[in-house]
């Protein structure tokens, strides 16, 4: 067995850092930018480097409520201190935990499963929708990710992944109307529609059938879209008129993050048979979560055993408590709305100032540019974006980029970001955008 001697952060280089994880967790695990930033410490919309550098932070979503909120570390430390089992016993705090966050939906989806992440909720709805419907068909986008289990992986669009798309998938392209004529939206929504019948059509001759339409409201791996006024609503009906369900994946876009509305979802008025959620939902502690309705909940439990030993302990709902009760005392959802707006203003005036933005994505606190070449062709420009998210970096600002191209920079900050903390990330990014070569 190696020997492995611990330093602190500070007595050690970053090349020596580098050497022990790729010993240890090995050279393909993704690192953000050209030098990876080693991070020891946060607060709030701030995070700090091992040589003291302090970064505004405009891209974790995982710390929704702020970077060390001592509002959930004290809740997750007490409860710690009290007790942690699983759900085969009653306890109060998952109870508390449960009507609270189903306090936040209306209409049938009253009933909840808890799970550890994001991915294992989106597995357990891939799950409920094919027993319920009794067809494998899964319709997605093409360039998405929903998460890493096998079943997942075959349906991933967005992501390298060895496992080919599965017989019983289809991906959809969404439409983007960004930059298109007025004019010719109807005829980029006609011939999307038809697309997704053909997939359909396609699904049920193979004898897949539809289970399910899996989307992120947002469509945040896609690039941020800005969709055809009834696209999504009139795919939902056809999924429905074939039989499927609807699973609404939130880990992105839900808990306030569009700043209209808590859940993606409610932007377009659908109404899904199953909601996941994960990341945000615990600041940093591993938990997810499918909503749905009492008669799918009880038909796959009539069916199905489904325990899991971690997912729903009282650390973890003590965690997600804490969340919504501070997202609730601080009203970070409006805030997030409010604050959306003015970004989405100061965006506008930028682009209009800038030859390499083609439109501005997004709503509420998660928001982008689409990066072009400047020769007015619209073409994206991975590469520019890449210079860009290397020199925010060197400004103090963490920002990311995603997308088909890798062109659409990528801005989702904590929910507690404040405007004097957009103003320094747009003041940068209109300094950066105008030093672009």
């Amino acid at each position: 067995m190696t020997s492995v001697t611990r330093t602190a952060p500070g007595q050690q280089t970053k090349n020596d850092l580098l050497a022990r994880r790729y010993a240890t967790l090995g050279p393909h695990s993704p690192l953000f930018y050209r030098q990876p930033l080693e991070l020891v410490s946060g607060s709030g919309v701030l995070v700090t480097d091992a040589q003291g550098k302090v970064y505004l932070d405009g891209y974790n979503n995982v710390p929704h409520v702020g970077h060390a909120n001592r509002a959930v570390a004290e809740a997750v430390y007490q409860q710690m201190l009290t007790l942690n089992l699983h759900t085969r016993y009653l306890n109060s705090r998952v109870v508390d935990y449960a009507e609270a966050l189903l306090g936040k939906f209306d209409g049938p989806l009253e009933r909840l499963f808890l799970t550890n992440s994001g991915s294992e909720a989106n597995e357990l709805a891939l799950r409920i929708a094919r027993q319920h419907t009794g067809n494998t068909g899964v319709l997605v986008s093409n360039f998405s990710y929903h998460g890493n289990t096998t079943a997942l992986a075959e349906l991933t669009t967005g992501l390298t992944v060895r496992e080919p798309l599965g017989a019983h998938v289809r991906a959809l392209q969404i439409p983007d109307v960004s930059g298109i004529a007025e004019a010719d939206v109807p005829a980029l929504l006609k011939q999307s529609l038809i697309d997704v019948d053909a997939a359909i059509t396609s699904l049920q001759a193979e004898g897949h059938g539809v289970s399910a339409l899996l989307i992120d409201p947002l469509f945040s791996t896609e690039g941020l879209p800005q969709l055809p006024v009834g696209y999504l609503e009139q795919v939902a009906a056809r999924v429905r008129a074939a039989g499927g369900l609807i699973i609404s994946d939130e880990v992105q876009s839900g808990f306030g993050r569009t700043g209209s509305h808590m859940w993606g979802y409610q932007m377009y008025g659908l109404e899904p048979d199953l909601v996941t959620m994960g990341k945000p939902m615990g600041n940093g502690h591993p938990i997810g979560a499918v909503v749905t309705t009492a008669d799918l909940l009880d038909e796959f439990g009539r069916h199905n055993m489904f325990f899991n030993t971690f997912a729903g302990n009282p650390v973890s709902s003590a965690a997600g408590l804490a969340v919504l009760q501070y997202m609730d005392e601080e009203s970070l959802v409006s805030k997030a709305g409010e604050l959306g707006v003015y970004i989405r203003e100061r965006l506008e005036r930028i682009a209009k100032g800038s030859p390499n933005v083609g439109s501005v994505r997004g709503r509420g606190l998660f928001f982008g540019l689409d990066i072009i070449e400047s020769d007015g062709q619209r073409n994206p420009a991975p590469s520019l974006t890449k210079v860009l998210i290397e020199d925010m970096r060197e400004r103090g600002v963490l920002i990311s980029r995603v997308g088909a191209h890798d062109n659409v920079l990528k801005m989702r900050p904590p929910l507690v970001f404040a405007k004097e903390h957009a103003d320094m990330l747009l003041e940068q990014l209109e300094l950066s955008l105008g030093n672009l070569p």
